[in-house]
């Protein structure tokens, strides 16, 4: 009998706990099946929009291709713009838009809209968090300035600039630009510092233009 009021006990004890906790329990299970297939779902969601923007993307680079041909017709430059547009609209948070925008903006060059190019490396610069994309877009951005005449202007974008991987390049570049800006004395320096840091690489361009500096010295 006691063994018989154990587990009546036990039972009781069971129905009890199932009436304070049963619903929270169900609610529980329900929330956690919920949020794994809202992941699910999501993660989905995640790998059609990255194969759709790769898609378009690949779309793009032939549009280009066509509208970068001496042959071009509008109706093809128009293409690859509204390519590159889509891609900005509709993806903007992806690397495709981002080399889309800088497809874009040498057609643009092509076309001799610096202003319209430089809008497209402003957005790149503004959505990109990848060191490599941030330097590269900013060094064609300071080239489209200084070819507008704004050569202190470029000049200035470049030194807020800092990259070991492209520091030869971004001391060359700064070269270029105040020799431009008809500054040989700071090019000179910038050009043996471009030279140095490359140490044991082989830059004939450089050497080159640091010599006809000297020549000119």
């Amino acid at each position: 009998m006691a063994e018989l009021r154990t587990e009546e006990e036990q039972v009781e004890a069971l129905k009890k706990w199932w009436q304070e906790n049963g619903k929270s329990l169900v609610l529980g299970v329900l929330l956690a099946g919920a949020i794994i297939f809202a992941w699910k779902g999501w993660q989905n969601n995640q790998q059609v929009k990255a194969e759709t923007a790769a898609a378009l993307y690949q779309n793009l680079i032939q549009a280009v291709a066509l509208a970068s041909a001496p042959q071009a017709t509008e109706e093809q430059k128009s293409t690859a713009a509204h390519l590159a547009g889509n891609l900005k609209d509709d993806f903007d948070d992806t690397a495709y838009a981002r080399f889309g925008a800088l497809l874009n903006a040498r057609l643009l060059l092509d076309a001799g809209d610096k202003e319209g190019a430089i809008a497209e490396f402003d957005w790149v610069l503004s959505q990109s968090e990848d060191p490599v994309m941030t330097v590269v877009t900013t060094m064609r951005k300071a080239r489209v300035l200084a070819s507008k005449g704004d050569v202190a202007a470029a000049i200035t974008l470049l030194n807020g600039v800092s990259s070991d991987a492209f520091q030869v390049s971004l001391m060359e570049l700064k070269g270029d630009l105040q020799l431009k800006n008809n500054e040989p004395v700071k090019a000179r320096e910038s050009y043996q510092q471009a030279l140095d840091l490359a140490g044991d690489e082989a830059r004939p361009i450089l050497v080159m233009k640091l010599d006809n500096l000297a020549v000119e010295g």
